[in-house]
């Protein structure tokens, strides 16, 4: 299996709403048994991996990744981490923030579509398929007349950030379950 938390690169960028898959793949590295595994580099895909064994973390071996470039163009490393591993687009599972979703509700599903996320019009480009599984983290519409742009590069809000940790957890249980 392959899983990757789509976002932006940067530490200017952590907290906001468009990184949280990135905040579900430092859950699920957390998770790993034994102890903690962190991600490296991996040049040859634009991403940084961390390979679990199996049992670290579900039955099989599982590659957490996330991209190096931007959101819009995720589906480069996307597509070549599911090729360098050798793993088929029905086992790659892509973690992404969601405006069509309130905030806090987890909606995992196969196909369908990218609801005008660019991460994903991405990935299916790249992957040439829209058979792949999509976790998404609802992040609710922006208020009033802002641009959906500008609110998915904002940091969440003080009452919302007291529940990112929650929202991580569930997604990441949500994500340990296809693994079994």
């Amino acid at each position: 299996m392959l899983v990757v938390g789509l976002g932006n690169p940067g530490p200017h960028h952590a907290g906001t709403r468009h990184n949280i898959g990135y905040d579900v793949i430092d859950e699920l590295l957390g998770r790993a048994s034994g102890m903690p595994a962190t991600l490296s580099t991996h040049k040859k895909t634009n991403a940084m991996v961390a390979e679990l064994a199996a049992g670290r973390l579900g039955t099989g071996k599982v590659v957490l990744a996330t991209p190096r470039t931007f959101m819009n163009l995720s589906g480069g490393p996307v597509s070549a981490l599911a090729k360098y591993f050798s793993v088929p687009t029905a086992n790659v599972v892509v973690i992404h923030d969601e405006l069509e979703l309130d905030f806090g509700v987890i909606k995992a599903r196969t196909g369908g579509g990218d609801h005008g996320h660019n991460g994903l019009k991405s990935c299916t480009t790249s992957l040439g398929s829209k058979d792949y599984t999509r976790v998404a983290m609802g992040i609710g519409r922006p208020p009033g007349r802002m641009d959906p742009a500008a609110f998915v590069l904002k940091p969440f809000g003080k009452q919302e950030q007291a529940d990112i940790p929650i929202m991580c957890a569930d997604a990441a249980d949500e994500v340990e379950r296809m693994l079994k």
